[in-house]
Protein backbone atom coordinates (compact mmCIF):
# COMPACT_ATOMS: atom_id res chain seq x y z
CA UNK A 1 0.00 0.00 0.00
CA UNK A 2 1.68 3.30 -0.99
CA UNK A 3 0.47 5.36 1.74
CA UNK A 4 2.51 8.06 0.46
CA UNK A 5 0.48 8.54 -2.99
CA UNK A 6 -2.99 8.15 -0.60
CA UNK A 7 -1.55 11.02 1.28
CA UNK A 8 -0.83 12.97 -1.60
CA UNK A 9 -4.36 12.61 -3.48
CA UNK A 10 -6.02 13.30 -0.13
CA UNK A 11 -4.39 16.55 0.69
CA UNK A 12 -4.35 17.78 -3.13
CA UNK A 13 -8.52 17.31 -3.01
CA UNK A 14 -8.34 18.72 0.77
CA UNK A 15 -6.64 21.89 -0.39
CA UNK A 16 -9.14 22.36 -2.85
CA UNK A 17 -11.91 22.37 -0.66
CA UNK A 18 -10.18 25.15 1.99
CA UNK A 19 -9.30 27.03 -0.54
CA UNK A 20 -13.15 27.67 -0.72
CA UNK A 21 -14.56 26.80 2.66
CA UNK A 22 -15.82 29.85 3.52
CA UNK A 23 -17.91 29.27 0.82
CA UNK A 24 -18.47 25.53 1.80
CA UNK A 25 -19.26 26.16 4.77
CA UNK A 26 -21.53 29.15 4.57
CA UNK A 27 -24.01 27.40 2.55
CA UNK A 28 -25.09 24.46 4.66
CA UNK A 29 -25.56 26.91 7.44
CA UNK A 30 -27.91 29.36 4.93
CA UNK A 31 -29.75 25.95 4.11
CA UNK A 32 -30.28 24.61 7.37
CA UNK A 33 -31.17 28.34 8.97
CA UNK A 34 -34.00 28.42 6.10
CA UNK A 35 -34.90 24.81 6.54
CA UNK A 36 -35.62 25.60 10.01
CA UNK A 37 -37.78 28.99 8.98
CA UNK A 38 -39.79 27.12 6.62
CA UNK A 39 -40.24 23.54 8.15
CA UNK A 40 -40.01 24.83 11.71
CA UNK A 41 -41.87 27.71 11.61
CA UNK A 42 -44.52 26.89 9.40
CA UNK A 43 -45.08 23.49 9.58
CA UNK A 44 -43.62 22.69 13.16
CA UNK A 45 -46.25 25.12 14.11
CA UNK A 46 -49.21 23.05 13.02
CA UNK A 47 -47.10 19.88 13.70
CA UNK A 48 -45.57 20.04 17.66
CA UNK A 49 -44.15 16.14 17.27
CA UNK A 50 -43.64 13.35 15.59
CA UNK A 51 -43.25 10.02 17.23
CA UNK A 52 -42.42 11.81 20.83
CA UNK A 53 -40.47 14.07 19.07
CA UNK A 54 -40.84 17.72 18.25
CA UNK A 55 -40.63 18.16 15.00
CA UNK A 56 -37.94 20.78 14.70
CA UNK A 57 -35.42 18.30 16.16
CA UNK A 58 -37.40 15.57 14.18
CA UNK A 59 -36.24 17.07 11.04
CA UNK A 60 -32.56 17.31 11.90
CA UNK A 61 -31.35 14.00 10.63
CA UNK A 62 -33.09 14.26 7.74
CA UNK A 63 -31.63 18.04 7.13
CA UNK A 64 -27.81 16.53 7.45
CA UNK A 65 -28.62 12.90 5.27
CA UNK A 66 -29.55 15.66 2.53
CA UNK A 67 -26.66 17.81 2.86
CA UNK A 68 -24.15 15.12 3.79
CA UNK A 69 -25.44 12.64 0.28
CA UNK A 70 -25.82 15.58 -1.97
CA UNK A 71 -22.33 17.53 -0.74
CA UNK A 72 -20.29 13.32 -0.70
CA UNK A 73 -21.33 13.16 -4.62
CA UNK A 74 -20.54 16.48 -5.64
CA UNK A 75 -17.43 16.83 -3.92
CA UNK A 76 -15.83 13.10 -5.24
CA UNK A 77 -17.35 12.70 -8.74
CA UNK A 78 -16.31 16.76 -9.55
CA UNK A 79 -12.66 15.39 -7.95
CA UNK A 80 -12.09 12.21 -10.53
CA UNK A 81 -14.09 14.17 -13.42
CA UNK A 82 -11.67 17.25 -13.25
CA UNK A 83 -8.64 15.22 -13.62
CA UNK A 84 -10.37 13.19 -16.72
CA UNK A 85 -11.24 17.10 -18.13
CA UNK A 86 -8.07 18.41 -18.08
CA UNK A 87 -5.95 14.66 -19.08
CA UNK A 88 -3.60 14.65 -15.77
CA UNK A 89 -5.70 11.43 -15.24
CA UNK A 90 -3.44 9.51 -17.50
CA UNK A 91 -0.54 10.82 -15.54
CA UNK A 92 -1.39 9.29 -12.43
CA UNK A 93 -2.65 5.98 -14.06
CA UNK A 94 0.82 5.77 -15.30
CA UNK A 95 2.14 6.54 -11.82
CA UNK A 96 3.05 3.61 -9.52
CA UNK A 97 -0.47 3.61 -7.76
CA UNK A 98 -2.42 1.17 -7.86
CA UNK A 99 -6.66 1.62 -8.56
CA UNK A 100 -7.47 1.01 -4.81
CA UNK A 101 -5.04 3.70 -3.41
CA UNK A 102 -6.52 6.10 -5.91
CA UNK A 103 -9.81 5.67 -4.38
CA UNK A 104 -8.75 5.87 -1.10
CA UNK A 105 -7.26 8.96 -1.91
CA UNK A 106 -10.40 10.90 -4.25
CA UNK A 107 -12.92 9.17 -1.58
CA UNK A 108 -11.73 9.89 1.33
CA UNK A 109 -11.18 13.17 0.81
CA UNK A 110 -14.65 13.64 -0.41
CA UNK A 111 -16.03 11.77 2.86
CA UNK A 112 -13.95 13.70 4.82
CA UNK A 113 -15.77 16.94 3.72
CA UNK A 114 -19.33 15.97 3.81
CA UNK A 115 -18.55 15.05 7.67
CA UNK A 116 -17.06 18.48 8.44
CA UNK A 117 -20.48 19.62 6.18
CA UNK A 118 -22.36 17.39 8.76
CA UNK A 119 -20.97 18.35 11.53
CA UNK A 120 -21.59 22.16 10.63
CA UNK A 121 -25.03 21.37 10.20
CA UNK A 122 -25.54 19.54 13.27
CA UNK A 123 -23.74 22.70 15.45
CA UNK A 124 -26.05 25.14 13.28
CA UNK A 125 -29.22 23.15 14.05
CA UNK A 126 -28.48 22.82 17.73
CA UNK A 127 -29.05 27.01 17.80
CA UNK A 128 -32.86 26.30 16.81
CA UNK A 129 -33.74 23.19 18.97
CA UNK A 130 -32.43 21.23 21.84
CA UNK A 131 -31.21 17.58 20.72
CA UNK A 132 -30.20 14.69 22.72
CA UNK A 133 -28.29 12.17 20.60
CA UNK A 134 -29.11 8.64 22.56
CA UNK A 135 -26.74 6.27 20.73
CA UNK A 136 -23.51 8.84 19.48
CA UNK A 137 -21.50 6.07 18.80
CA UNK A 138 -24.16 4.48 16.02
CA UNK A 139 -24.95 7.72 14.54
CA UNK A 140 -21.68 8.55 14.08
CA UNK A 141 -21.08 4.77 12.22
CA UNK A 142 -23.96 5.57 10.30
CA UNK A 143 -22.67 9.03 9.06
CA UNK A 144 -19.49 7.74 8.22
CA UNK A 145 -20.52 4.85 6.19
CA UNK A 146 -23.59 6.94 4.43
CA UNK A 147 -20.47 9.64 3.56
CA UNK A 148 -18.27 7.06 2.17
CA UNK A 149 -20.62 4.87 0.59
CA UNK A 150 -22.15 8.06 -0.96
CA UNK A 151 -18.63 9.41 -2.15
CA UNK A 152 -17.88 6.33 -3.73
CA UNK A 153 -21.09 6.77 -5.72
CA UNK A 154 -20.01 9.96 -6.63
CA UNK A 155 -16.55 8.65 -7.82
CA UNK A 156 -18.88 6.24 -10.14
CA UNK A 157 -20.61 9.17 -11.72
CA UNK A 158 -17.53 11.24 -11.88
CA UNK A 159 -15.94 8.42 -13.75
CA UNK A 160 -19.21 7.97 -15.62
CA UNK A 161 -19.75 12.11 -16.80
CA UNK A 162 -19.08 13.21 -20.27
CA UNK A 163 -19.46 16.57 -19.67
CA UNK A 164 -19.88 19.19 -16.58
CA UNK A 165 -24.15 18.81 -16.50
CA UNK A 166 -23.93 15.41 -16.26
CA UNK A 167 -21.97 15.79 -13.28
CA UNK A 168 -25.30 17.20 -11.72
CA UNK A 169 -27.95 15.04 -13.11
CA UNK A 170 -28.13 12.18 -10.58
CA UNK A 171 -27.44 14.42 -7.83
CA UNK A 172 -30.18 16.52 -8.73
CA UNK A 173 -32.76 14.27 -10.35
CA UNK A 174 -32.13 11.40 -8.10
CA UNK A 175 -30.86 11.65 -4.75
CA UNK A 176 -32.62 14.61 -3.16
CA UNK A 177 -36.17 13.84 -4.86
CA UNK A 178 -35.39 10.23 -3.26
CA UNK A 179 -34.00 12.18 0.16
CA UNK A 180 -37.76 14.29 0.04
CA UNK A 181 -39.73 11.54 -0.56
CA UNK A 182 -37.70 9.07 2.27
CA UNK A 183 -39.13 10.52 5.25
CA UNK A 184 -36.73 13.41 5.93
CA UNK A 185 -39.42 15.86 7.20
CA UNK A 186 -41.43 13.26 8.46
CA UNK A 187 -42.63 10.20 9.59
CA UNK A 188 -43.18 6.92 6.77
CA UNK A 189 -45.93 6.10 9.09
CA UNK A 190 -47.76 9.24 8.54
CA UNK A 191 -48.43 8.52 5.36
CA UNK A 192 -51.44 6.24 3.43
CA UNK A 193 -50.88 2.64 3.66
CA UNK A 194 -50.29 2.08 0.55
CA UNK A 195 -47.56 4.98 0.15
CA UNK A 196 -46.15 3.39 3.57
CA UNK A 197 -45.84 0.51 1.29
CA UNK A 198 -44.62 2.09 -1.81
CA UNK A 199 -42.11 4.09 0.65
CA UNK A 200 -40.61 0.86 1.79
CA UNK A 201 -38.59 0.41 -1.93
CA UNK A 202 -37.36 3.97 -1.89
CA UNK A 203 -33.54 2.63 -0.64
CA UNK A 204 -33.24 5.75 1.30
CA UNK A 205 -35.41 5.67 3.66
CA UNK A 206 -33.27 3.02 4.84
CA UNK A 207 -30.51 4.82 5.32
CA UNK A 208 -32.45 8.06 7.05
CA UNK A 209 -34.47 5.67 9.58
CA UNK A 210 -31.45 4.45 10.78
CA UNK A 211 -29.77 7.56 10.83
CA UNK A 212 -32.38 9.02 12.85
CA UNK A 213 -32.78 6.20 15.19
CA UNK A 214 -29.39 6.83 16.39
CA UNK A 215 -30.49 10.27 17.74
CA UNK A 216 -34.09 9.85 19.13
CA UNK A 217 -34.57 6.13 19.22
CA UNK A 218 -37.26 6.34 16.86
CA UNK A 219 -37.25 4.81 13.56
CA UNK A 220 -39.37 3.69 10.23
CA UNK A 221 -37.84 0.49 9.97
CA UNK A 222 -35.58 -1.75 11.87
CA UNK A 223 -31.64 -0.07 13.00
CA UNK A 224 -30.10 -3.36 11.85
CA UNK A 225 -32.06 -3.47 8.33
CA UNK A 226 -31.04 0.26 7.97
CA UNK A 227 -27.40 -0.94 8.37
CA UNK A 228 -27.64 -3.57 6.44
CA UNK A 229 -28.76 -1.63 3.40
CA UNK A 230 -25.77 0.59 4.09
CA UNK A 231 -23.27 -2.13 3.81
CA UNK A 232 -24.64 -3.23 0.89
CA UNK A 233 -24.84 0.18 -0.98
CA UNK A 234 -21.49 0.21 -0.10
CA UNK A 235 -20.25 -3.15 -1.59
CA UNK A 236 -22.10 -2.65 -4.46
CA UNK A 237 -20.21 0.84 -5.29
CA UNK A 238 -17.03 -1.07 -4.66
CA UNK A 239 -17.90 -3.46 -7.00
CA UNK A 240 -18.62 -1.13 -9.42
CA UNK A 241 -15.54 1.01 -8.96
CA UNK A 242 -13.12 -2.13 -8.92
CA UNK A 243 -15.34 -2.95 -12.17
CA UNK A 244 -14.09 0.35 -13.84
CA UNK A 245 -10.65 0.05 -13.27
CA UNK A 246 -10.46 -3.54 -14.67
CA UNK A 247 -12.20 -2.70 -17.80
CA UNK A 248 -10.87 0.99 -17.84
CA UNK A 249 -14.52 1.88 -18.86
CA UNK A 250 -14.07 5.83 -19.63
CA UNK A 251 -10.92 6.34 -18.09
CA UNK A 252 -8.07 4.80 -20.80
CA UNK A 253 -10.52 5.53 -23.76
Amino acid sequence: MNLHAIWAIYVYEMKRFFRTIFESLLSPVISTTLYFVVFGAAIGGRIEEVEGVSYGAFIVPGLIMLSVMTQAISNASFGIYFPKFIGTIYELLSAPVNFLEIVIGYVGAAATKSLLIGAVILVTARLFVEIDIQHPGMMLAFLVMICISFALFGFIIGIWSENFQQLQLIPLLVITPLVFLGGAFYSVSMLPPAWQVATLFNPVVYLISGFRWSFFGVADVSPGLSLLAVVVFFALCLGAVWAIFRTGYRIKS
